[in-house]
Parts: C-alpha cells; structure tokens; sequence
C-alpha cells in the first residue's frame, strides 16, 4: 500500500512516499512550473517510467524532472521510499513536520 505525508521544512515543500509492498505504484503523471519536482530514492529500489522509456533506480539516486515530463515509480523491493522535493521555494507560514 503507498502512503504519502507531506514535506515541510522551512522554505522547502514537498512529500515523502512509503511503498509498502513490491509492485506498490505512483501512477504516470506530469507537473506544470510550478509543481515540478526532483525525486531522491530514499531507500530501495524502483522501476521509474515514462512515455516510451523505463529505468531502474536504487537507494540514493536523483531525478530532476522538467515540466511536462511524464514520470512514475513502482516498487521493486519491500519498504522503498521516494522522497520529492518542489523546486519553487514556498514562501507563506515556517513551520515543520
């Protein structure tokens, strides 16, 4: 089962991604300007996908994703954990998770 919680620390906004289970999935999608992210793998192992194109990617590994870009992940391993950070600066209310 995927769970999600969001990510706020300061000036920097985002989410946090359990995959529970193998084969859990964070379907294909796209993000406009102002939503795009970068994606870090936290811990495990993924099958990152596209339109046309899929690539393996393991604890530590960094994606910068460009607006438009369509991207998902499924968990190839128990307990993965993808972490994305939004690349615009969020600058309403400080506070933490």
């Amino acid at each position: 089962m995927l769970k999600s919680k969001d990510l706020i620390m300061g000036g920097l906004r985002g989410a946090i991604y359990d995959f529970e289970e193998v084969g859990d999935e964070l379907p294909l999608h796209t993000h406009a300007d102002l939503d795009v992210h970068i994606s870090i793998v936290g811990r495990g192992k993924f099958l990152i996908f596209g339109n046309g194109w899929e690539q393996e990617a393991g604890t530590g590994a960094v994606m910068d994703w460009e607006p438009g870009n369509y991207h998902g992940f499924k968990a190839l391993e128990p307990n993965s954990r993808l972490i994305n950070i939004l690349k615009v600066m969020y600058n309403g209310p400080q506070t933490t998770v």
